[in-house]
């Protein structure tokens, strides 16, 4: 791991360079973003998968509107609940963003913990197979009848280098491995292998703000309380009334748990420590991604 160094530190971009703010969940990479785009004359794009969707704003980290008036950011609520995304398609999003803000004479500053986005814009994604939707509404009607836990089981069957990597409950990219595999009888972690994100879309530097486990830990509870304090169940019942239940981001970390203890099967006195046990595990797999990336970490 790189020593750390402090933000007054970090040289400006390079011609032609996108500065990426990566790290675990509640680390501060949005505090981070924001500094170095107001030091650098530049703009944000979010590469968060829950933040992007419309109406999952408290339990989501969303920037506030103090921070969003210090400095703009793209890709916060682009889409609708129910609207289909993907790393393909906010690769193409994320470098229209870029392109708008480079057209301005700023910089691009881009910011957020959905490292596959992440990859897909920086070096592409491996040309596995279309999408195809009768696959898809097969593996929705099997999630439905027995269980996202289901289609994980399969998946480890065929592709256990990808089901290694996913949580069972990730519905979408559970799915698409599948996909990938019943379409072109390769595992997709193959496909992954040989595409490698080998060439680079974008010249660009990883930054993240270090902290200790026992600061994130202590950093995770906090921030959890505080969003359940501040409405979050309220906003989830409101998603949920209004036909939302279904919506991809709903079975994100904490909105997850949240929806289980609106449904009854997760006790109340239970619901913030199993938010911060989930984030702990999200964490995890978030620290296995960066592990062997060239990021610059830095003191707050």
């Amino acid at each position: 791991m790189s020593p750390t160094i402090g933000v007054d530190q970090v040289t400006p971009p390079e011609e032609g360079e996108v500065l990426v703010v990566v790290g675990p969940t509640a680390s501060g990479k949005t505090a981070l973003a924001i500094a170095l785009a107001r030091r650098f004359g530049g703009e944000i794009v979010s590469a968060d998968s829950v933040q992007i969707y419309r109406r999952f704003d408290v339990g989501s980290g969303k920037p506030t509107a103090e921070e969003r008036a210090l400095a703009r950011h793209h890709l916060i609520d682009a889409v609708e609940p129910l609207g289909a995304m993907d790393a393909g398609r906010f690769a193409e999003l994320a470098d229209a963003a870029i392109a708008d803000i480079r057209a301005r004479g700023l910089h691009p500053v881009v910011c957020g913990g959905t490292f596959l986005w992440i990859k897909a814009l920086l070096f592409g994604l491996a040309e596995a197979a279309p999408r195809d939707e009768v696959v898809r509404a097969r593996h929705d009607q099997l999630a439905r009848a027995h269980g996202r836990a289901h289609l994980h089981e399969l998946l480890a069957r065929v592709d256990p280098a990808s089901a290694s990597r996913l949580a069972p409950n990730d519905f979408i990219r559970v799915s698409r491995a599948l996909e990938v595999h019943e379409l072109t009888g390769r595992p997709l972690s193959d496909w992954q292998k040989d595409h490698a994100f080998a060439e680079r879309r974008y010249r660009h530097r990883l930054l993240g703000v270090r902290r200790e486990r026992a600061e994130l830990d202590a950093r995770i509870e906090l921030r959890a309380r505080a969003w359940l304090d501040g409405g979050w169940i309220d906003e989830v019942n409101a998603l949920v009334a209004e036909g939302y239940g279904s919506a991809r981001a709903m079975g994100s970390v904490g909105y997850r748990e949240v929806r289980a203890f609106l449904d009854g099967s997760l006790a109340k006195d239970a619901l913030l420590p199993t938010i911060v046990r989930s984030t702990r595990v999200f964490v995890r797999r978030q620290r296995t991604w960066l592990r062997d990336e060239p990021v610059t970490w830095l003191e707050e």
